[in-house]
């Protein structure tokens, strides 16, 4: 399908911190995942770092990242990571990671050491993960919580009837628990999660998520278009105009979060700083 109008994509300006990201070695979601917002973030010398390699333990049919035996995790990296972030000049640090369901711990200590390392150079610097599920494991959960970040963000991604389609390896229920889990550990750490659109979800689905998610204790929440970052990926089944985008910002207010991003070209790690400080 063609984009419509309303989705552009820029790759302009990214060249600058492309190079700082090659110097120290360092991934990034916006690259592996093939965000339609690198060039936007890049040319603003904000990037979302990608932990624990470039190869997930899962099949996700929405992702561009590659599904394959990963390696070993990197015990310089967390070093390396806070070295970018420092050069880079960033004030809010995103943190991510493929899946590592291979790992006892799912990759959380390497999670711990990231914000560890960040902090230690800069400690005025705020913090967001993105984590996976870590396949429902409580000491995992707190081992990343322990090391207090600004934000926990764990994306649902979609509504339950489609997880068997989307997330085939993961569960709706299992997410929702991760969140509320994390709301009840801490309460100065926020709680964030996204949803995507156009992969033939109904409005009372995304509704019934957004409300799950208010009532497990979410505060933010972000709302974007799917776009399909490869041929081999699952298709997009709509595009969904910027009026709905809006609508569920709205309606999301209404239900109690203290922010939603929702337009179409709206991802989970962009702008967050902003978000954050509302």
């Amino acid at each position: 399908m063609r984009h419509p109008d309303w989705v552009k994509v820029s790759l302009a300006g990214m060249h600058g911190t492309k190079r700082v990201l090659r110097n120290h070695n360092v991934s990034t979601v916006c690259e592996e995942a093939r965000c339609p917002n690198q060039g936007t973030c890049f040319s603003e010398n904000t990037a979302t770092f990608m932990i624990l390699g470039d190869r997930c333990t899962r099949n996700c049919s929405f992702c561009a990242v590659n599904s394959m035996t990963p390696l070993p995790p990197d015990q310089d990296e967390p070093a390396r990571v806070a070295d970018a972030a420092i050069e880079l000049g960033l004030e809010y640090v995103v943190i991510t990671s493929v899946t590592r369901d291979d790992l006892p711990d799912g990759g959380a200590r390497q999670f711990s050491r990231t914000i560890e390392a960040i902090r230690n150079r800069n400690n005025t610097v705020k913090i967001e993960v993105l984590t996976p599920d870590f396949q429902g494991n409580l000491d995992s959960l707190n081992i990343v919580l322990d090391a207090r970040p600004d934000v926990f963000n764990h994306n649902v991604e979609t509504v339950p009837r489609l997880y068997g389609r989307v997330r085939p390896m993961a569960d709706y229920e299992q997410s929702v628990s991760v969140l509320r889990n994390a709301a009840t550990s801490d309460p100065n750490i926020k709680i964030k999660s996204g949803i995507m659109l156009g992969l033939g979800e109904r409005d009372d689905e995304v509704e019934s998520v957004m409300a799950d998610l208010v009532k497990n204790g979410c505060n933010f929440l972000t709302i974007g278009q799917y776009l399909q970052p490869r041929r081999t990926n699952i298709p997009v089944v709509a595009y969904v105009r910027p009026e709905k985008f809006e609508d569920y910002r709205v309606k999301g207010l209404e239900m109690g979060f203290e922010a939603v991003a929702s337009s179409p070209l709206t991802r989970s790690s962009m702008h967050a700083g902003r978000m954050f400080g509302n």
